[in-house]
């Protein structure tokens, strides 16, 4: 589980802010955010008075980090970069998550560490780790000021044989009628750019090896730009299988052989295979894990 409860007795009245800050290591800003939170109980119900005292017994839930042993493939003294595995989770999804890179890089690097961009849990590749508060913001605000180079590696059905870029926007999607597709192309949506450029074409398969150069950085732009050019990326369960199928997938009822006879793999077919950036010097990272059909 991401949370777990501990019990405290006190002997002496604190401010449950100041109890948190000193046995936690929380800034102020932080305690009371864990207040607001109800991480505190008393009698098993929520602590919400942020200048509420404490005394006697008491619990707290507190973030439990976890290791398998992931190791970043580089690292600096501010930055490291992971090369996720496909099925792992950025962040906890909820209390109950037993992993996520989340738990990996608090308990090698410290509270203080962050991911400073998403990818899709299905995703496999490169992610850049922040180590403390100064490097999250200056690299997350690399990212918002399109500093960070970043290409992926897709697989899609057919021959694609020329060099294409989509220039569609992307919105948000806040009607779920049908499904919940978290985005979709529309007119009203913020500008996104794609470049796809054909690295090999399998005959036997009749696959193509895309590299995926975003231009802007759109949540599941790379999918949505691809199902909305007519090819959808091997094995995505949601964007290019009928609405039913989607639905059953978000719902837990595909099993994994419906989803490969359905979508051709049990993963999506996507890499996050390099980033180039600059922070204090000029890094390109690529990937070191293959990527394979």
């Amino acid at each position: 589980m991401s949370y777990k409860k501990k019990k405290f007795k006190i002997k002496r009245k604190v401010k449950a802010f100041r109890f948190l800050m000193d046995n936690f290591d929380l800034s102020m800003r932080e305690a009371q955010r864990w207040i607001d939170k109800g991480r505190i109980l008393i009698d098993g119900k929520p602590l919400r008075k942020k200048s509420a005292f404490l005394d006697d017994e008491f619990e707290v839930i507190y973030f439990h980090t976890y290791s398998k042993n992931l190791l970043p493939i580089f690292e600096t003294k501010d930055f490291a970069i992971y090369d996720k595995p496909s099925g792992v989770l950025i962040h906890p999804s909820n209390r109950l998550t037993s992993y996520s890179l989340t738990h990996e890089i608090k308990h090698r690097f410290g509270k203080d560490a962050n991911i400073t961009h998403r990818l899709d849990k299905e995703t496999s590749g490169i992610v850049i780790v922040s180590k403390n508060k100064k490097s999250e913001k200056e690299i997350k605000s690399l990212f918002e000021d399109r500093k960070v180079k970043k290409t992926y590696l897709c697989y899609v059905n057919g021959n694609i044989k020329e060099t294409f870029i989509i220039d569609e926007p992307i919105l948000k999607n806040r009607c779920f009628e049908e499904i919940k597709l978290k985005v979709k192309i529309d007119k009203n949506g913020k500008s996104a750019v794609t470049e796809f450029k054909p690295l090999s074409y399998d005959p036997i398969k009749n696959i193509t090896l895309l590299q995926a150069i975003p231009h802007t950085g759109r949540q599941h732009q790379i999918r949505v730009h691809l199902f909305h050019a007519g090819f959808p990326i091997i094995g995505d369960p949601i964007y290019g299988v009928d609405t039913q199928i989607a639905d059953d997938y978000l719902n837990k009822r595909l099993s994994d052989e419906e989803r490969l006879k359905l979508t051709g793999a049990n993963r999506l077919m996507l890499h996050a295979n390099s980033v180039e950036f600059f922070y204090r010097n000029r890094f390109k990272i690529v990937s070191k894990e293959s990527f394979i059909f």
